[in-house]
């Protein structure tokens, strides 16, 4: 499955970003992609919770999408049905993701939330010039939450290490490294809708080579950290209709473009359905291949997701029974007790705690970039 990266084979090395340097770097610092082709989503999202009989205390977070220079946040609301709670709104402090809390006592059924909320999004373009990528030999202090080998989700440990020297047995330079790695995902990783941790586990991608997004990308995660990258997931939602709207991506810190968005998983489908189409020629077929690990190796989010939650093993506000490795589209206890995620992707799946409806409506129509094989044409040449 391994593609070939022409583009890639006379790219020099990078220079290494002197001490000097470091504290100008800062994870707080905005997206310096090129933005093109806004979209606007009016959303309607619905989350359904069953707490177990005789519950006495039910405790929701649902995330708030932020607004950057990706995304803007242009209205909100939140209601509760059939009991009329009241969220507390706040931002939890080691990533600053915001989340509403809702606290229902002595739950009778299920409880419903409703998040009517606007949305616009742009495309992401990084444009990435590997020669440009400085490699930084000490992080400031800032960057350790997305650098640190042990968590619930991101784990880089001895295994990892083995694994990265044969995948990347000579250094090169920091993007053309990071991108070997996520080659050999492509190559090697299956998507698989039965076996997926849905907490961005990289030991459980590590050990099964297969999961959903949040397995492939906390593996990347894991291993970019090895390479020396700060790394991070970010979860959000898909705005068009599926079983389920979450759906996460991959950033690392590549100076001087700062964070930069990848989606292994999804690219690695998209060159699937390539390879399989029958209606191609094989130049077509190579030709559209080339162009889908172009785009990925560049640096591209497309207008067609916008993010939620960013960061993995974190505090909410106020604080759970425990740290949450990641937070897909909600979070929810009973008593203290985690209400387990549901994959209505998966077939063996059939009861679920809790459940999401939603609804998006954009202002003009817009397709699906990881579907849609006219989005690569203008990455088929250099």
């Amino acid at each position: 499955m391994k593609i070939i990266l022409t583009f890639m084979c006379a790219l020099c090395l990078a220079s290494p970003l002197r001490a000097d340097d470091a504290p100008k770097l800062d994870p707080r610092q905005p997206y310096s992609a090129e933005r093109r082709n806004p979209v606007t989503y009016d959303v309607e999202f619905l989350v359904a919770v069953t707490a177990p009989y005789k519950t006495k205390k039910l405790r929701v977070w649902l995330p708030i999408p932020p607004s950057d220079h990706g995304q803007e946040l242009l209205a909100t609301e939140l209601t509760a049905f059939p009991d009329a709670v009241k969220p507390q709104i706040a931002d939890e402090s080691l990533f600053g993701n915001r989340f509403a809390y809702f606290e229902f006592a002595n739950p009778q059924g299920a409880q419903v939330i409703r998040h009517k909320f606007q949305v616009r999004a742009w495309e992401l373009r990084w444009q990435l010039d590997p020669a440009r990528v400085q490699s930084v030999t000490q992080w400031p202090e800032s960057f350790s939450a997305y650098r640190r080998s042990e968590s619930q989700a991101v784990v880089s440990d001895a295994r990892f290490e083995k694994l990265l020297a044969e995948i990347v047995p000579q250094r090169r330079g920091p993007l053309q490294d990071f991108d070997t790695v996520l080659t050999w995902v492509d190559g090697h990783f299956a998507y698989d809708h039965s076996k997926a941790s849905l907490k961005a586990s990289s030991v459980h991608g590590l050990e099964n080579l297969r999961g959903h997004c949040s397995d492939y990308h906390g593996f990347c995660a894991a291993m970019g950290r090895l390479l020396g990258q700060p790394t991070r997931v970010t979860y959000g939602l898909n705005a068009f209709p599926k079983s389920s709207p979450s759906h996460c991506k991959l950033e690392a810190f590549l100076p001087p473009y700062g964070w930069v968005s990848f989606d292994v998983s999804e690219t690695q489908k998209m060159t699937q359905a390539i390879r399989s189409n029958k209606e191609l020629s094989d130049s077509e077929r190579t030709e559209l291949l080339t162009a889908a690990r172009r785009r990925l190796a560049s640096g591209f989010r497309d207008n067609t997701w916008f993010v939620q939650t960013r960061g993995t093993d974190y505090d909410l506000v106020p604080k759970a029974s425990a740290r949450v490795p990641v937070v897909r589209t909600i979070y929810a206890e009973a008593d203290g007790q985690p209400l387990p995620d549901p994959d209505p992707s998966s077939g063996e799946q059939t009861t679920f705690a809790w459940m999401t409806a939603h609804r998006f409506e954009s202002d003009h129509a817009v397709k699906h970039p990881f579907t849609d094989l006219d989005s690569l044409r203008e990455w088929a040449k250099p």
